[in-house]
Parts: C-alpha cells; sequence; structure tokens
C-alpha cells in the first residue's frame, strides 16, 4: 500500500514538472509588454518541436460593410442625362441637363451640370437607399441670371433604380426652381421627366 502510494505521489510530482515546462508555451501566445517594451511572446518561445506561432490576423466588423457592394452601388462617377417627360410648359424629350454626377459613399452627391457656370453649374444633394437597387436623392442649387444677379434656390428629387450590372441606372426627377423668397415657384418649372445614367469607369 506504502509502496502504491509512493508510485502515486511519484506520477502527481511529474505530472507537476510537466505543467511547469509547458505551462510558459502556452502563456506565451498572450504577446503583453513587459517593462523594456517587448513582448513575451519574444521572452517565453518554446523549445523546438514543443509547439508553433501562426501570426493572428485580426478583421474589423466594418469591414464587412464596406464590402457589401448593395449598399454602395450607387458609389462612382455618372454620365446622367435628364430629358422632359410631363411637364406643364416644356414638350416631352426635350433635353433639359447632360451632367457628370458624383454619389459618394457617405451619402452625399455633387453634379456639374451643363448649364453656364455663370448660372450656378454645380449643385449638391443627399441621398438614401429606398430598396436593394433605389435610391433616393434630394439634390440642392443656387441658381442666377445670366447677369450675374441672384434668381433663387432650385430643388432637384430624383427616384432611380440601379441596373442589376451596376453600371447604369434610370429614374425620374423633378425640378422646382424658386425665386429669391424660396417660397415662390419659377416657370417653366416644375419640370418633370426621365433620367439615365452610365457609370464613367478608369479604363
Amino acid at each position: 500500500m506504502r509502496r502504491m502510494l509512493r508510485v502515486v505521489v511519484a506520477a502527481a510530482v511529474g505530472a507537476a514538472a510537466l505543467g511547469v515546462i509547458y505551462t510558459p508555451v502556452a502563456a506565451a501566445g498572450c504577446a503583453f509588454p513587459d517593462e523594456l517594451g517587448r513582448s513575451s511572446l519574444h521572452r517565453s518561445r518554446p523549445q523546438a518541436g514543443i509547439g508553433e506561432y501562426r501570426p493572428a490576423s485580426f478583421l474589423l466588423v466594418g469591414d464587412h460593410d464596406r464590402h457589401d457592394d448593395d449598399n454602395d452601388g450607387i458609389v462612382g462617377l455618372w454620365h446622367a442625362t435628364l430629358v422632359s417627360r410631363g411637364s406643364q410648359y416644356i414638350p416631352d424629350d426635350t433635353p433639359i441637363d447632360s451632367a457628370y454626377v458624383q454619389w459618394h459613399s457617405d451619402g452625399t452627391e455633387i453634379m456639374n451640370s451643363s448649364r453656364p457656370p455663370a448660372t450656378g453649374s454645380f449643385c449638391m444633394g443627399v441621398w438614401e437607399k429606398t430598396g436593394r437597387y433605389t435610391y433616393r436623392l434630394n439634390h440642392v442649387a443656387l441658381s442666377w441670371n445670366p447677369d450675374g444677379t441672384p434668381q433663387g434656390p432650385a430643388s432637384i428629387r430624383e427616384e432611380v433604380t440601379l441596373d442589376h450590372s451596376g453600371n447604369s441606372y434610370k429614374g425620374t426627377f423633378t425640378i422646382i426652381q424658386y425665386d429669391l423668397s424660396g417660397i415662390n415657384v419659377l416657370p417653366p418649372t416644375p419640370i418633370v421627366g426621365v433620367i439615365t445614367a452610365e457609370r464613367i469607369t478608369a479604363h
């Protein structure tokens, strides 16, 4: 009985000693900096054949959203064409604008209109996603008369649908030009119609 007890005790001591040997190897995976600025990873390397370190990789949660093409499909540079359709004062199929439009990933947008620069050719907007392929744009502008005097604010509203290819979109628009008060609507607006756009790429 005493002999068996000695064997059990010896085995327990041996296991404890083995644990002391392997404990630094397991703890070495936690790389906490020590007082010298070095990590414990470098201070507690395992002996050859005992263990192996593998580099860790980290993925931020935001990276998944950043690569979601559905969310940012509208983002990019476009050539857009606006044509009157159903306007009160302007015949159908009358060209209204041919513009370069940039949709930004932060929900803002900027357009370089084909209007003469003196009348206000740059305007800006904000957009939101309304469906898997649909978007709503609220676009604002400051318009000027040809003689350089201010005409008043303008509003352009768009509802567009992105093609499944991601290289074109189409939809409807409404343009309203106000006077300086921002209340009274100036003819020939409202202008309503259809907008089509093709993506501009780096190729």
